[in-house]
């Protein structure tokens, strides 16, 4: 309620404003800042911890046999293409065919790719092993997030001044935050997918976890957590989200349209989706 009565500018009577500013991060969180539309409750960033951290960590426990490997990518990566849906930049609308295409491509691009470096790492050390879950996710959001967010690449998105007013779209401007997610999304996963393995691959040489085996995957799970807690939020700060570009690094022809619109813009601003 507070949420919908902060988007429409009118405050309640009362409302302190301390109030006020969480209602205001709550609606941030809950819609999209393009399209206006509420994003579905897994595709928010608020979910990525505990969702990542229960499909991170199977991924990570149940890695040796090809049908979980299987499963747990499909999984990731159809949760990905929900989050990359949700949070992509721009109010253009994609068609269900260029969504299937996009989902298609990035599952089997993730798990072709997870079942690759798995039959790599036969004659490795069994901790070799256990990276290629990361590898594989990795791999994935070069895939997906692209492939999710190809509209962007196609017509672009809003680029606006410092005041938010609309200035043209840019296909540049979508690169650019394209390159950035990616980016974000793949830091975001070192710690979760590099730390976890390290840790129960010794625990795993102890008594304690040969008498108890079913507590591996609970144990592996906690330690994704605890690592994204810490991940999540500082991989989404790396870069803002609303993001700039410099005028010149535009395309031409939104170059020249900006600078006859107003000559004194030096630097526009997009919302590089997340």
């Amino acid at each position: 309620m507070l949420c919908m009565v902060t988007r429409a500018g009118v405050a309640t009577p009362g409302l302190t404003e301390d109030q006020l500013w969480r209602a205001k991060y709550v609606c941030d969180s809950a819609f999209h800042p393009d399209t206006g539309e509420k994003v579905v409750l897994i595709g928010r960033m608020s979910a990525q911890v505990p969702m990542n951290m229960t499909i991170t960590g199977c991924m990570l426990t149940f890695y040796r046999k090809t049908p979980t490997v299987v499963f747990w990518q499909w999984v990731n990566q159809s949760f990905n293409a929900i989050v990359n849906y949700s949070n992509r930049s721009g109010d253009t609308p994609i068609s269900m065919r260029q969504l299937g295409t996009a989902y298609v491509s990035a599952t089997t691009g993730a798990v072709a790719t997870a079942l690759g470096l798995k039959s790599l790492t036969k004659h490795l050390p069994p901790l070799a092993g256990r990276f290629v879950p990361f590898a594989a996710v990795a791999a994935a959001n070069c895939i997906n997030i692209p492939l999710m967010r190809q509209r962007e690449l196609q017509v672009g998105i809003p680029v606006t001044d410092e005041a938010g007013q609309r200035l043209g779209h840019s296909v540049t401007a979508a690169k650019q935050g394209i390159v950035q997610v990616v980016i974000s999304r793949v830091c975001m996963a070192i710690p979760a997918m590099a730390i976890p393995p390290v840790i129960m691959n010794t625990l795993e040489k102890k008594d304690f976890l040969k008498h108890r085996p079913w507590l591996g995957a609970p144990l592996q799970v906690g330690l994704v957590g605890f690592c994204l807690v810490f991940a999540t939020p500082l991989c989404c700060a790396l870069f803002p989200q609303k993001s700039s570009i410099h005028v010149t690094r535009l395309e031409p022809e939104l170059r020249t349209q900006i600078h006859e619109q107003n000559p004194s813009i030096e630097v526009v601003f997009y919302n590089k989706g997340l």
